[in-house]
């Protein structure tokens, strides 16, 4: 019970306490506190009315005792000397915003690309420190570094805990979306429901936020399209290819709205990154896939970001119109040997060819660089069919 509370209210709970407190070193540290005393006392007392409440109540307590105990510190605990406020009167409609603030925190321009994106995961997601180390591919330790410096460069450069204002939003909004999709992404990838559905939520205050920002929506689209096939991508703990994916398991709902808000981003004139990748996502859950334009999509995608990851993507879309072999010819020249879906995908292409040593080899690459129980399951059960 605990641990899932922990995921649905760490970034809520941690947000309020940045804000009231003014330092993340702190608020993360009474948040952690809070977590802890609340396992102690819950599985005595039971579950209070307002777990969240109770948890930035109880948090915010912790960390006055503190600041009253340091006596270095004793400008800040004059300035948190005023009432306390009650359970009962926390206002839940505010926690979005602050969760977006805290995100804005988290991707200041004094902060290096890397950092920004391992402390929003650290604060949004309540990732450990190594399950980010694991994701950046480095060790723990040295992502501890990371997140020192980052929360040290905070204190430093003293900055603020708000949304900016509007004429520095565009600067920073590069990195908002560029985190939020890599968390949501994280989420998807990794079967965490809560951390895509608090990418979705955030993206949406954002779009409330920015409404005419033709990529905020385009993003928003992009998750909401992916997500509407969550109930249909793991069948019995294993991942199901969006071919063999039951149809009838995908949300209608979130479909039309991605739809909608895509027709936003069009009526707008959008064109960048991720209006074309929600207009790909948009495709792929049409009734027929029309792959041809898929495959077009894909070419835009690759002048407009020069990834390689787009051109292994793309030759998923070749495979589908012109057969494995075209699409073997994209894969073979791309330098991804440490990218775990170059394998898979090559693996794929070579089964189909009937190539069965070499499909083996690329499963076996691809199954050790896997890093979900249902992926493994997938490309062990793919082993032994060959």
């Amino acid at each position: 019970m605990l641990a899932q509370i922990f995921r649905d209210e760490w970034s809520r709970v941690l947000a309020s306490l940045v804000g009231f407190l003014g330092d993340f070193d702190l608020a993360e540290e009474a948040a952690q506190e809070a977590f802890a005393v609340a396992a102690e006392r819950w599985a005595r007392d039971g579950l209070p009315g307002s777990p969240r409440a109770w948890l930035v109540v109880t948090g915010r307590n912790r960390a006055i005792d503190r600041l009253r105990r340091d006596r270095t510190l004793a400008a800040k605990t004059r300035q948190l000397e005023r009432p306390l406020v009650e359970e009962s009167t926390l206002d839940e409609s505010a926690i979005p915003d602050e969760r977006l603030e805290l995100v804005f925190l988290c991707c200041h321009p004094a902060l290096a690309a890397e950092a920004q994106i391992a402390l929003t995961l650290r604060a949004l997601g309540g990732l450990s420190t190594e399950e980010i180390a694991r994701a950046f591919l480095v060790s723990e330790e040295t992502m501890k570094r990371r997140l020192s410096r980052a929360r040290a460069k905070i204190r430093a450069a003293v900055i603020p805990f708000a949304v900016p204002p509007g004429h520095l939003l565009p600067g920073r909004l590069g990195a908002v979306l560029s985190v939020l999709y890599l968390i949501f992404n994280q989420g998807y990838g990794d079967g965490r429901v809560d951390l895509a559905a608090e990418a979705i939520r955030l993206g949406t205050a954002l779009a409330d936020l920015m409404p005419g920002e033709p990529e905020v929506l385009a993003l928003l689209a992009l998750m909401v399209l992916h997500d509407s096939r969550r109930a249909a991508r793991v069948r019995d703990g294993e991942i199901v290819p969006l071919h063999e994916q039951d149809r009838r398991l995908w949300d209608t709902v979130q479909i039309g709205r991605g739809r909608d808000l895509l027709d936003r981003v069009s009526a707008l004139g959008g064109s960048g990154a991720y209006a074309v990748q929600a207009e790909i996502a948009a495709l792929q859950t049409a009734p027929e896939i029309d792959w041809p334009a898929v495959a077009a999509c894909y070419g835009r995608l690759r002048e407009l970001t020069g990834s390689p990851i787009v051109d292994l993507n793309r030759a998923v879309a070749v495979a589908e119109t012109e057969g494995p072999r075209a699409a073997l010819a994209i894969i073979d020249d791309l330098d991804l040997g440490g990218y775990r879906y170059y394998h898979s995908t090559r693996a794929e292409l070579l089964r189909r060819l009937g190539d069965v040593e070499p499909a083996r080899a690329a499963y076996r690459e691809a199954l050790g660089l896997a890093t979900t129980d249902a992926e493994r399951r997938f490309l062990q059960r793919r082993l032994t069919e060959l």
